[in-house]
C-alpha cells in the first residue's frame, strides 16, 4: 500500500475518532445548553478559529512542506532550522492574537448581535465565551509546528495521537465541567459555555504534553540524520523565511475557509432574519442548526479529505520536486477518488436519512425537528465540496501553485456575500446553507481547473470512477427508501427517539452494506483504497 494510502488511513482513522468524538458529546451537551448555549459556543469558535489560522499565518503546513522538501535534498539541517525559527515566531503570534481576541471581543460581540431585544443570547453573554476560548492562543500555534515538523518526515502518528489526546481531554472538560456548573453549583448556562470554551486550552495542554513525548523519542533519530548529511547550504534564515511564507500564505486562506463562511453568517444571518420577520427562537434554533448541530454531522465526511490532505502535502511535494510526472499523477487521481468513493455515499447518505438522524442524536421535540431537518438535508450534500476543497487546495500547494487558493477562496467568499443576504430573506435559514453551497462549489471549481491548466491534469478517469460512485449511490438511495418505507409501517419515527435510532442503524448498516458489495464486486474499492480493502473478503466472496 502506497504511502498516501498507509498515511491517509492513519490520520483519517484519529481525525475521524477526534471527529466523530466531537460529534458524540454534542449529544449530551445540547441537552445541558440548548440551542442558546450551541449558538454561544460555535459564536465564540468561529472568530478563534479565525485568529488561530493568522496567529500561525499557516506556518505548521508550510513548515511541512518546507521540511518534505529539504529532506528529499538530503538536508535535514536546514529542515531543522526552519522549525526551530518557526517555534519562536509562533509563541510570539499567539501571544499577540491572544491579546487582540481579549481585548476585542466586545466589540465582535456588538457586531454579531444586532437585535436591540435579545433575550437569549445577548453581547454580554458572548464577550465572556469570546474572551475564556481566546487562552488556548497562547499554545496552540506552537504545537502545531511540531506536527507539521513530523508531517515533514512522513510521520503522521504524533499529529494522530495528538490529536485524539486533544479531543478527549477537550470533551471530558466539556461535559464534566458544564455538569458541575449545572447541576452542581446551579450555575448559568453562559458559565458553562464559558467554561467549554476554555476546555480547547486544557486540551491544548495535554497535546503538547504528548507531542514532547514524542520528540524525546524521535530526536535521536534526526540528530542521527543531520550528523550523517555529507554538505549542507547555509542559507541564511531572511531567506528561509521568505521561501516559508510563499508556501504559507495560502495556507492560511485553506484553515480560514470555514471560518470565514461562518463568519459572514455571524455577521448577516440575525441581521436578515429579523428583516424577514422570523422570532428569536426561530432565529437562535436555525443558526444553531445550521452553523453547530447540524455542521457537526456534514463535516465527518470531510474528514477524510482532512486526513489525506496533511498524507498527501509531503509526498506530492517529493514527487514534484524529483519531477516524478508518472508518480505525481497517480498521487493525484488516487487523492480525488478517495473522495468520492467515501465522501459521495456518506455526505447523500445523510441527507436521505436527515429526520431519522438529527432525532436520533439530538432528540425529537417537534418544533426544532421542522427546522433543523430541511437545513441537515440540504446541508450535507456541501460536505462534499468542503472536502474536495480541502483535498485541491492540498494538491495545488504540492505543484507549487498555492498562490491560486487566495483566488478560489475569494471568488467563493464575495458569493457568499452577495448572496446570503437575499437568499435568507427568500428561504430562511436553508437560504444561508444554500449561499454556503454555492460558495464552495465554485471555489472547487476553480481549483480543480487551475490544476488542469498547471499540469495539463487528465481527469478522465477519475470522471469515470465518480459516475460509478454515483451509480452505486443511486441503489443506495433506492435500498434505503425500501428499508425506511418498510420500517416506518410499524415504527414511529417521526416521534419515537427509539424507533429513530433503529431505523438510523437498520438503513445505515444495509444501505452502506448494498454500496459496499457493488463497490467490493466492481473492484472499485480495490483500485481506490489498495489492497487493504481486501479485509472485505470475510463478508464478501468475490468470484
Amino acid at each position: 500500500m502506497s504511502k498516501i494510502v498507509r498515511g491517509t488511513m492513519l490520520l483519517t482513522g484519529a481525525i475521524f475518532l477526534s471527529k466523530f468524538l466531537g460529534m458524540i458529546y454534542v449529544i449530551p451537551f445540547k441537552s445541558l445548553v440548548g440551542n442558546a448555549g450551541g449558538m454561544l459556543f460555535n459564536a465564540a469558535y468561529t472568530p478563534y478559529n479565525i485568529f488561530l489560522s493568522i496567529s500561525t499565518v499557516g506556518v505548521p503546513l508550510a513548515v511541512s512542506k518546507f521540511v518534505s522538501k529539504y529532506n528529499s535534498l538530503g538536508d535535514y539541517r536546514t529542515g531543522l532550522r526552519m522549525f526551530r525559527a518557526g517555534m519562536v515566531l509562533m509563541f510570539v503570534m499567539g501571544f499577540l492574537s491572544f491579546l487582540v481576541m481579549f481585548f476585542s471581543a466586545e466589540w465582535l460581540a456588538g457586531i454579531f448581535i444586532t437585535s436591540d431585544n435579545a433575550k437569549l443570547v445577548t453581547v454580554e453573554d458572548m464577550t465572556v465565551v469570546i474572551r475564556l476560548v481566546s487562552f488556548a492562543l497562547l499554545i496552540i500555534p506552537a504545537m502545531s509546528i511540531v506536527r507539521g515538523f513530523f508531517q515533514g518526515y512522513e510521520s503522521m502518528g504524533p499529529t494522530a495521537v495528538s490529536q485524539v489526546i486533544e479531543q478527549i481531554v477537550r470533551i471530558a472538560f466539556i461535559l464534566g465541567g458544564s455538569f458541575v456548573i449545572l447541576y452542581i453549583f446551579n450555575g448559568t448556562v453562559v458559565s458553562a459555555v464559558g467554561f467549554s470554551t476554555f476546555s480547547a486550552f486544557i486540551g491544548a495542554v495535554a497535546s503538547g504534553i504528548v507531542l514532547f513525548v514524542y520528540w524525546q523519542k524521535r530526536k535521536s533519530n534526526i540528530k542521527q540524520r543531520i550528523d550523517q548529511q555529507e554538505a549542507s547550504v547555509q542559507v541564511p534564515l531572511t531567506h528561509l523565511f521568505k521561501e516559508l511564507f510563499r508556501y504559507a500564505g495560502p495556507f492560511v486562506i485553506v484553515g480560514l475557509a470555514t471560518s470565514l463562511y461562518q463568519l459572514v453568517d455571524l455577521a448577516t444571518f440575525e441581521r436578515a432574519m429579523v428583516q424577514a420577520g422570523f422570532s428569536e427562537e426561530a432565529r437562535v434554533t436555525g443558526y444553531a442548526a445550521f452553523n453547530f448541530y447540524a455542521h457537526k454531522l456534514v463535516i465527518i465526511p470531510g474528514t477524510l479529505a482532512t486526513g489525506l490532505s496533511l498524507a498527501i502535502l509531503p509526498a506530492l511535494t517529493s514527487s514534484f520536486a524529483k519531477r516524478q510526472r508518472t508518480e505525481l499523477i497517480n498521487q493525484m487521481n488516487q487523492s480525488l477518488q478517495i473522495i468520492l468513493v467515501i465522501v459521495i455515499p456518506a455526505a447523500f447518505g445523510l441527507s436521505i436519512l436527515a429526520d431519522v438522524a438529527y432525532g436520533s442524536l439530538y432528540g425529537m421535540d417537534g418544533y426544532e425537528l421542522a427546522i433543523s431537518v430541511p437545513i441537515l438535508r440540504l446541508y450535507a450534500p456541501v460536505g462534499l465540496f468542503f472536502a474536495l476543497f480541502t483535498v485541491t487546495a492540498s494538491i495545488l500547494q504540492g505543484i507549487n501553485e498555492q498562490r491560486f487558493t487566495v483566488i478560489s477562496l475569494a471568488a467563493g467568499l464575495l458569493i457568499k456575500i452577495l448572496f446570503n443576504i437575499p437568499l435568507i430573506h427568500a428561504f430562511g435559514t436553508e437560504g444561508a446553507v444554500i449561499a454556503t453551497g454555492l460558495a464552495v462549489g465554485t471555489a472547487v471549481v476553480l481549483n480543480l481547473w487551475r490544476i488542469k491548466i498547471a499540469i495539463q491534469f487528465d481527469y478522465k478517469q477519475t470522471i469515470k470512477r465518480g459516475a460509478l460512485v454515483c451509480i452505486f449511490v443511486l441503489f443506495m438511495f433506492i435500498t434505503i427508501l425500501i428499508v425506511k418505507g418498510i420500517l416506518g409501517t410499524f415504527l414511529d419515527y417521526d416521534t419515537s427517539r427509539f424507533a429513530a435510532i433503529l431505523t438510523l442503524i437498520c438503513c445505515v448498516t444495509i444501505g452502506g452494506g448494498v454500496y459496499l458489495w457493488f463497490g467490493y464486486y466492481s473492484t472499485l474499492l480495490e483500485r481506490t483504497l489498495g489492497n487493504r480493502i481486501r479485509v472485505l473478503d470475510k463478508f464478501f466472496k468475490r468470484r
